[in-house]
């Protein structure tokens, strides 16, 4: 169903995408699209078409976390140790407490942009094998589609191949 109501986390996204000059057309569904497969089933996508923005915690010199958001076609996983290589430092997964404090959003729902602050952002190279992927907006039963030039665009997204099995060169 196309969005009827006005949400604080929808309308993030949507200015942050508008500050950029792009226009997104956001989606709620009754259903969750927490899951991939749950997003995928719901806009009549391929798994692989689904961005998956997974949270990710770097340590910097101080020892406070660094989030790194990763951008990853729902088809796929993050390799940790290509990420760490990419970003030269240790990382782990964030806890579902950490991601929602460090980037102002609810797992399920966090979005490529509009976050509480500056994040660094690592997108998947696979999804540029769609013309058209899908990513949260905000909330778990919210997507929006967009090409993925424009989602890197956006979300000021540094590509590096982070998912296991990834051609590396």
């Amino acid at each position: 169903m196309p969005l009827t109501s006005e949400h604080p986390a929808i309308r993030r996204v949507v200015d942050a995408a508008a500050r950029r000059g792009v226009a997104i057309e956001v989606t709620r569904f009754d259903g969750s699209t927490h899951t991939a497969a749950e997003a995928a089933a719901a806009v009549g996508a391929e798994l692989g078409q689904i961005v998956k923005s997974l949270v990710f915690v770097a340590a910097d010199g101080d020892g406070a976390p660094e989030p790194i958001v990763c951008l990853v076609s729902g088809a796929n996983r993050v390799d940790l140790a290509r990420l760490a290589t990419f970003v030269e430092r240790d990382v782990r997964r964030a806890t579902a407490r950490e991601a929602n404090e460090l980037t102002g959003f609810v797992i399920g729902g966090i979005p490529p942009i509009g976050h509480d602050r500056p994040l660094r952002v690592v997108m998947d190279p696979d999804l540029d094998r769609f013309e058209v992927v899908w990513a949260a907006a905000g909330l778990p039963t919210a997507v929006f589609p967009v090409s993925p030039a424009t989602l890197r665009m956006l979300a000021d997204a540094d590509t590096a191949p982070i998912a296991e099995d990834a051609p590396v060169g």
